[in-house]
């Protein structure tokens, strides 16, 4: 079975230069190629790329391309990177901020002041996307950021957390079975549910199947499934296959067809639908489009 675990083994994990006397920190770099493996590392990082466009991104079991404007924030742990093909016409700035993990303490976030960054941090674990407009306001609090020292510096990145977790319209972008979120209290429940289906995606999963291993009723296991994730049972179950489906399509040599078997499609006009719904394109134009630069990036 082909899981997000051996997708990850390709994975650079990168060691940041944060000290452990630093709230956080900032760097900007002027670039004509992005070329840094796909990687992960334990902080939350904020990268603003300006003047990129058309340079591929991957945030966890997403790819795309990036417009003149791009900023996106990750968590802890989160598989991700910007790539070129070769130079740039012009050179792209990059700026990345990133802080530790630890830096907010549960006690701290579960203030009711602090709810909206509290749930800003936990999306970052799928990775957001924030839009152009935004990204140009942000560079311009980023230069003001960096100049800034002391107290000042760490109430300037809560400021800035705030802007980012009030903004409209930004998009997550890993699906939302790639990376396990902690949930609370019933974390354990749904934990069991996840790793059952990621156990049996490839075969025909009922909900049924589930409710019984919780020990719940179908309509209990509905409501506490959309409770948990914001999504339906089948609509986590389409989510989670249609992941190992696009890990597939640049990670082997099967056909689609044996792919979306192999995920638990058996009707491919039904599949090739979902697909495009979800990701924007058919199957096909998916594994030309990014085969053979996700294998050179990450082979």
């Amino acid at each position: 079975m082909l899981n997000a675990t051996i997708f990850q083994k390709k994975v650079l994990r990168e060691i940041t230069s944060i000290s452990e006397h630093e709230s956080f920190s900032i760097y900007f770099r002027h670039k004509k190629q992005f070329t840094f493996p796909l990687h992960t590392h334990e902080e939350y990082e904020l990268n603003l790329v300006l003047g990129g466009a058309g340079i591929q991104r991957i945030i966890g079991d997403h790819i795309g391309y990036i417009g003149h404007a791009e900023l996106v924030m990750v968590g802890p742990d989160l598989p991700h990177g910007w790539f070129t093909q070769g130079d740039l016409d012009d050179d792209a700035l990059e700026v990345t901020l990133q802080f530790r993990k630890d830096l907010f303490s549960d006690d701290f976030l579960y203030k009711d002041q602090l709810h909206n960054i509290r749930k800003l941090l936990e999306n970052a674990g799928r990775g957001i996307m924030f839009t152009p407009t935004l990204a140009e306001t942000v560079y311009r609090r980023l230069i003001k950021l960096q100049k800034t020292r002391g107290f000042e510096a760490f109430i300037g990145l809560l400021l800035l957390l705030q802007e980012l977790a009030v903004a409209g319209n930004s998009t997550l972008l890993s699906s939302v079975l790639f990376k396990r979120e902690e949930v609370s209290p019933d974390s354990g429940q749904l934990e069991r549910a996840l790793e059952y289906m990621n156990r049996h995606y490839g075969s025909a999963i009922a909900l049924t199947d589930i409710a019984r291993v919780l020990h719940m009723s179908e309509a209990s296991f509905s409501r506490f499934m959309k409770a948990q994730t914001g999504m339906t049972f089948t609509e986590n179950l389409v989510e989670l296959r249609l992941g190992h489906v696009t890990r597939m399509l640049v990670t082997t040599q099967l056909t689609i067809a044996e792919i979306a078997y192999h995920c638990g499609f058996n009707n491919m006009a039904n599949f090739n639908k979902l697909f495009k719904r979800h990701k924007g394109c058919t199957p096909k134009e998916y594994k030309m489009k990014y085969s053979k630069q996700l294998l050179k990036r990450v082979g």
